[in-house]
């Protein structure tokens, strides 16, 4: 097969292709005497397989990892490993058309309903009143939740489920509104410690352990960087603080 041809069978363009070469994800593959790639059955099995891993969210490096498994393996295993591959992605599909059908289904909507359904009957159950900190929390909870797949959605939820106890709920209201005591106050407002020390004591030891874990993968610098726009300095400071206890804590 030519390069055109290995695209159009698995449904990519040349440039993806010569993409992957350059990447070392795809070798290359013997050249004819005119000079022109010669593909073989097994280049496609392998093209197919690193398009769907990189459907299904899998970084580069993973997809090496997948790939170096592959090698020495019998061609039926790596195809009825690319069939695995296609069954979750099919299930995954009919996953989020099945939320949006349910979404369909509701006469009123509101930005709440885009979350999973555990999600969403923790938002029902948060603090939020009329506190502008507390709506933004929970945007950046829709967030997390939309970009999860099924089981960390659960997971997730299922670590803020203390959080809606009514003596949680209570503390959570009054914390929220210290929070936007501080929308106009300087880093060095003396509040701040108190208040990042409170949080820290607010936040469950498990979601404090998975936030730890999360900023360890993402600088937290950047981070709050691209946050600040939300936060006053002040607030930014909290936060900072807080995750220096919940390090410590960890």
């Amino acid at each position: 097969m030519r390069i055109g041809e290995i695209a159009a069978l698995v449904g990519v363009s040349t440039r993806t292709v010569r993409h992957y070469h350059h990447l070392g994800l795809l070798p290359e593959p013997e050249r004819r005497a005119n000079g022109y790639r010669d593909y073989r059955l097994r280049d496609a099995v392998v093209l197919a397989r690193v398009r769907r891993l990189a459907e299904l969210g899998l970084s580069l490096d993973e997809i090496r990892d997948v790939l170096a498994d592959d090698r020495g393996r019998e061609l039926r295993e790596v195809l009825l490993d690319l069939d695995a591959d296609l069954a979750r992605q099919q299930e995954a599909i009919a996953e989020r058309r099945s939320r949006l059908a349910a979404l369909l289904a509701e006469t009123d909507l509101d930005p709440d309903s885009t979350v999973s359904p555990d999600m969403a009957e923790m938002l029902r159950r948060l603090p939020a009143g009329e506190s502008r900190f507390a709506a933004f929390d929970r945007e950046l909870m829709t967030l997390v939740d939309t970009g999860a797949g099924p089981a960390d959605q659960a997971a997730f939820a299922a670590l803020l489920r203390p959080l809606t106890e009514p003596e949680a709920v209570a503390r959570g209201n009054v914390l929220y509104e210290r929070l936007d005591e501080l929308e106009d106050a300087d880093a060095d407002d003396p509040r701040v410690a108190a208040l990042a020390a409170d949080l820290a004591a607010y936040i469950p030891a498990d979601m404090a352990s998975l936030m730890v874990t999360s900023l360890e993968h993402v600088e937290f610098g950047g981070w709050l960087e691209s946050m600040a726009l939300e936060l006053s300095p002040a607030q930014a400071e909290t936060f900072r603080r807080l995750v220096a206890i919940l390090k410590e804590r960890t």
